[in-house]
């Protein structure tokens, strides 16, 4: 089951994701809101199945919107451990999900928000789940190895392979500008940055370690 789920970060628009990422609302069955990210169901033409959070992002009248629709509310107290995006990405794999795309997770006035989406692609309780953060400027992934990951999309975009907190063995790439053969990337170094598809057909594979794969259109190229 592919589910959405809907972040208070920056709010993409659907003409903006549509020429990013073609047919990136294709076969959904789930939309989560976290919070605020309530604001983003309507914007994108999205009917929202279910809201979780805390309430601090949305307000009392919003929620109580939510509620008279029809859709079910699950609040969570401000004094918890978790993200309310956290909570929503939960509440999607509790549902069934196995494809989880989680928008508006890369922008907005929270940086650390974003750094702590990133990491949430490598929630344990996600194994085994297709996950991405998705906005028009960039799709997010995470490889685990051993495994390898399909990067097949348009000539010219970027495509950056970043070690998540530690280092990457067996990296090996097909169809990139810059190829990597059974060699490691270390965690700090930005040797993986910028590299850019060279064929609609690529892929990268990795031995051991943890790989953040970061898509960006190549119209947004500098």
């Amino acid at each position: 089951m592919r589910a959405l789920v809907l972040a208070d970060g920056t709010a993409p628009t659907r003409a903006a994701l549509d020429a990013a990422w073609p047919g990136w609302s294709d076969g959904i069955q789930l939309v989560v809101a976290a919070d605020g990210g309530a604001r983003l169901g309507p914007a994108l033409g999205l009917r929202i199945d279910r809201w979780v959070g805390d309430g601090d992002s949305l307000g009392e009248a919003a929620l109580a919107e939510l509620r008279a629709t029809g859709i079910p509310v699950e609040r969570a107290s401000a004094d918890k451990d978790e993200s309310d995006t956290e909570l929503a990405v939960r509440a999607a794999l509790d549902a069934g999900a196995s494809d989880v795309t989680i928008l508006g997770a890369l922008g907005g006035q929270r940086f650390d928000h974003a750094l702590a989406n990133v990491a949430l692609l490598a929630l344990p309780a996600q194994a085994g789940c297709a996950a991405c953060l998705l906005g028009p400027e960039a799709r997010v992934r995470l490889l685990a190895g051993p495994g390898e990951l399909d990067l097949g999309g348009r000539v010219g975009d970027l495509v950056s392979l970043l070690p998540l907190g530690e280092d990457v063995e067996g990296v090996v790439t097909e169809g990139l500008r810059y190829p990597l053969h059974d060699e490691p990337l270390r965690a700090g170094p930005a040797r993986g940055l910028s590299n850019v598809r060279a064929a609609t057909q690529a892929r990268v594979a990795i031995g051991s370690g943890r790989l953040v794969v970061v898509e960006i259109p190549g119209t947004l190229a500098p």
